[in-house]
């Protein structure tokens, strides 16, 4: 199969193990702190990627360390705060609010532009923006009416880190990083991290479902993460932000099949407008590079 039809198809594989480990972090959330989910996550992707790295003969080194620490920082901190709301909020809100990220890189976009008086900006970007904004502010309507606010916050701002790791990632490929290496910091970074995050409350004790819940999260997150940058680095960017998004609906499907969760009319349209103006942002900014 070439690269152009493998691409969709890792994409839509990746979203649909996305869903899953949310599921499972949803489940695990009764078990275990969200730092040390992300602690056990990450653990377990070490491990593989450091399986993987000597069976293939590849180098774990690094020459750029400093951009692994930076990707690790904004990735890991994104994760956690995604866990809490996963664990929190119906499936399909944090998913979504976590998918505000090409929202977020277009905030930054906007922002530099603004900030160093350069080239002007295109209103189509700022529309996108201000879309991205209004779909928020419906879709944590009902977590506000539900005092979840605070998980609601979390999720927004996992988005907004996840945006800033996704250019971290950029950084590294354009360093010549392949993509098993990214992979390894970041979990290695979730290693030290969560276990910074979890020793405050303590770490709990493993029930037979417990630990099956972790395992599965870490195997899930590892292969989900490994086809998403395989995608990215071999399909076309829309194509790929679109089906991507695919992620929400398998995420309300599990929610309203596994939780009985309902979406409000008024949170489905939130959802819709976040990811069209996440598509819209995706499109403004491919085009301007291309230019």
């Amino acid at each position: 199969m070439s690269p152009r039809w493998q691409a969709p198809w890792l994409m839509l594989g990746a979203s649909f193990l996305f869903a899953t480990m949310g599921v499972c972090v949803k489940l695990a959330s009764a078990h275990y702190g969200a730092g040390e989910i992300v602690m056990y996550r990450s653990l377990i992707g070490a491990l593989a990627l450091f399986a993987l790295a000597r069976w293939r003969g590849a180098s774990l080194r690094t020459p750029v360390p400093h951009l692994h620490v930076g990707r690790s920082a904004a990735g890991v901190a994104a994760l956690v705060l995604w866990f809490h709301a996963l664990g929190a909020l119906p499936l399909a809100t944090a998913m979504t609010l976590n998918y505000m990220s090409p929202v977020w890189m277009a905030v930054f976009l906007v922002a530099a532009a603004a900030w160093t008086g350069g080239r002007r900006v295109d209103p189509r970007l700022v529309a996108a923006v201000a879309v991205g904004f209004a779909g928020v502010v419906l879709v944590l309507r009902p977590a506000v009416e539900q005092q979840q606010l605070w998980p609601g916050l979390a999720g927004l701002l996992s988005g907004m880190l996840s945006a800033l790791a996704y250019l971290q990632v950029a950084a590294l490929g354009r360093a010549g990083e392949p993509d098993y290496r990214i992979v390894f910091y970041f979990s290695l970074g979730g290693v030290v991290a969560g276990l910074v995050f979890a020793l405050p409350a303590g770490l709990h004790g493993h029930s037979g479902t417990g630990a099956a819940l972790l395992l599965a999260v870490g195997v899930l997150a590892t292969a989900a993460q490994l086809m998403l940058t395989r995608a990215y680095a071999i399909g076309r960017t829309l194509s790929n932000a679109t089906l991507h998004y695919a992620g929400i609906g398998f995420a309300f499907l599990y929610g309203a099949l596994l939780f009985g969760e309902r979406i409000t009319p008024l949170a489905a349209a939130g959802i819709l407008l976040i990811a069209a103006a996440g598509l819209a942002a995706t499109l403004l900014r491919t085009r301007a590079a291309a230019r």
